[in-house]
């Protein structure tokens, strides 16, 4: 809890703030820089290729680190490959999220595509699929063809306003059968999709994942991994806009006022800490239902099919107005977290080889802004 004193500091900066101009310090918090990737302009490339990806990169991705880099080869194709510098080492040890992401990143590139006649192939891991690691090689080679019979994805009308949404729920409303049946049938035929919104297994996942987030929260590595990665305030976020983005005027200001900083996030016996616990207990607990895709295996080319079908899971869950909001920790294979690992695994009877590659909560939450991007440019690779 904040400290009478820190009240008063509050108080009495406030004020200050306020006579100087409160109110237009509150309007103009937005990183408009950052979310420039997101507006109409920045789609209007004559290259088919780049048209593409410029959407692409609007696609969901762990700890929004944007991974992907994209060559431009020829006049038709593109080698996509991940940048290794934004992976995950402590959450992420075998970079399968990441790879799920470039995935993600690939289904709305054929998305894409097809909205302006192209028909897109992949052909993955053309050098090789790395093992423990992502490595230098490719991860896919992308190509595209003039198609007159490439049909335009509906999907593709949702790209803009998909969201990861990190919001409580409405805990009154539930999701409707026919709703749970559409996101049923949304996947691909390579990654199997499931979704459970009985109050039963809700509830029992509830705990379940609640107990996942205080895993990674209270383990200092993995909870370090994500503190390095926020971005509080405006200026922060334009000129990073990757990572976790804490922006807004409230918790710009508290940030002005050091009342939040990195260290403080990162003590578990701190104010910060115990009301972002506080904060993501109420939203978790708030699920209404869970979807989530699974694969016969664990291999490399499943994790890219995996995001593939996440990416239309996801939009679906766009079209049809319901919020969802990926819950990786229970997931993640790190030494702290094997046995939920385990019992999530079993709880839901998914056996080896098997592998539960994501899982989100669902329900319908308030509408949110998007997250900030790169610009299309940062992820092309010029190479000699």
């Amino acid at each position: 809890m904040i400290s009478r004193r820190q009240l008063l500091k509050v108080g009495t900066a406030t004020m200050v703030v306020t006579g100087a101009g409160l109110g237009t310090f509150a309007v103009t918090r937005s990183p408009n820089q950052a979310l420039a990737p997101w507006r109409n302009d920045a789609h209007t490339f004559a290259d088919p290729r780049l048209r593409a990806l410029s959407y692409a990169i609007l696609s969901p991705n762990p700890h929004n680190r944007q991974p992907w880099r994209a060559e431009l080869v020829g006049e038709t194709d593109i080698i996509l490959t991940c940048d290794l510098d934004r992976r995950l080492p402590e959450t992420d040890p075998y970079d399968r999220q990441i790879t799920i992401g470039l995935g993600c990143f690939l289904e709305t590139f054929a998305i894409a595509a097809a909205e302006v006649g192209y028909l897109a192939s992949f052909e993955y891991f053309p050098d090789g699929a790395p093992a423990v690691r992502l490595d230098e090689r490719p991860v896919a080679r992308i190509s595209i063809k003039p198609d007159g019979a490439t049909a335009k994805d509906p999907l593709f009308a949702f790209i803009k306003t998909r969201r990861s949404n990190k919001e409580p729920y409405d805990t009154n409303r539930s999701i409707p059968v026919d709703v749970a049946e559409k996101l049923l049938a949304s996947g691909r035929n390579d990654a199997g999709v499931g979704i459970d919104i009985e109050p039963a297994f809700v509830e029992k996942f509830r705990d379940l994942t609640w107990r996942a987030h205080e895993v990674e929260s209270l383990t200092p590595r993995t909870m370090q991994e994500s503190i390095d990665l926020m971005r509080i305030g405006k200026a922060e976020i334009n000129a990073n806009p990757d990572g976790i983005d804490l922006g807004g005027f409230q918790l710009e200001l508290l940030a002005n006022l050091g009342l939040l900083d990195r260290e403080q996030m990162a003590d578990p016996n701190s104010a910060a800490f115990e009301q972002g616990m506080a904060m993501y207990h109420r939203l978790m607990h708030s699920a209404m239902g869970y979807v989530m895709v699974v694969t016969a295996d664990n291999s490399r080319v499943s994790q890219l099919d995996a995001g593939r079908t996440w990416m239309r899971v996801n939009l679906t869950a766009t079209q049809q107005g319901v919020a969802i909001h990926p819950l990786s920790q229970a997931l993640q294979e790190y030494y702290e977290m094997a046995k939920i690992y385990d019992e999530f695994h079993r709880e839901l009877h998914v056996d080896a080889p098997a592998r539960v590659q994501m899982f989100a909560r669902i329900g319908y939450g308030p509408e949110i802004g998007p997250s900030p991007r790169w610009k299309v440019e940062k992820s092309i690779v010029n190479k000699a």
